[in-house]
């Protein structure tokens, strides 16, 4: 049976870092879920047609790590029939073997309820927004206003809102290396994997 790792958290919070080094160190699959969203919202037309019709290469556009993206990908994942259209796609995706780690906003919560491991991931808003904007090359000011708005967006939407389900582990980076919060979830995988 597949070992599915579900990582959720706030942009910027560390939990792609820790998906892709987890990754790395057992062989597993990995999904950022968010370039899913941000294809779809990228892409522009209508957001429920693009979904059901996205391809693994859609998800390979380089301008998809922007802010103008990420806005994007907040604004139709708010959409109810975008969200389904995605969901088997992921579920799918997180059986592969030997296993797979998928990072997002509900892949606890939704896309993997059952996951054998359950992060969510935060960060201070201020160290979020500094982190984002030297991957991006932005604003930190104007980055720190651009997550603070996705945030709200994501926690408050009526389908799968940004939140850490019963079961999973936070894992607050605000004040780690990467080093030291991979450690963390390397322990708690190998805790998992007797």
């Amino acid at each position: 049976m597949p070992f599915t790792i579900a990582i959720d958290g706030p942009a910027a919070s560390g939990k792609g870092t820790i998906a892709r080094a987890l990754a790395r160190r057992y062989g597993f699959h990995h999904l950022d879920t968010g370039l899913l969203y941000r294809a779809v919202g990228a892409k522009g037309g209508d957001a429920v047609a693009v979904a059901r019709s996205l391809v693994p290469a859609d998800l390979e556009r380089p301008d998809l790590r922007s802010n103008e993206a990420g806005q994007a990908a907040s604004r139709v994942a708010a959409i109810p029939e975008v969200r389904q259209a995605l969901v088997e796609f992921q579920r799918r995706f997180a059986v592969q073997e030997p296993g797979a780690v998928l990072d997002g906003r509900d892949i606890g919560t939704v896309i993997c309820p059952d996951a054998r491991l359950k992060l969510y991931v935060i960060a201070s808003d201020a160290v979020r927004a500094r982190r984002r904007a030297a991957e991006i090359g932005a604003d930190p000011a104007e980055t720190l206003a651009a997550l603070r708005e996705r945030d709200a967006r994501d926690s408050s939407r009526q389908t799968a809102p940004l939140l850490a389900a019963e079961d999973a582990i936070t894992l607050d980076t605000t004040d780690m290396t990467i080093d030291e919060a991979v450690a963390i979830a390397v322990a708690e995988v190998e805790a998992r994997r007797g």
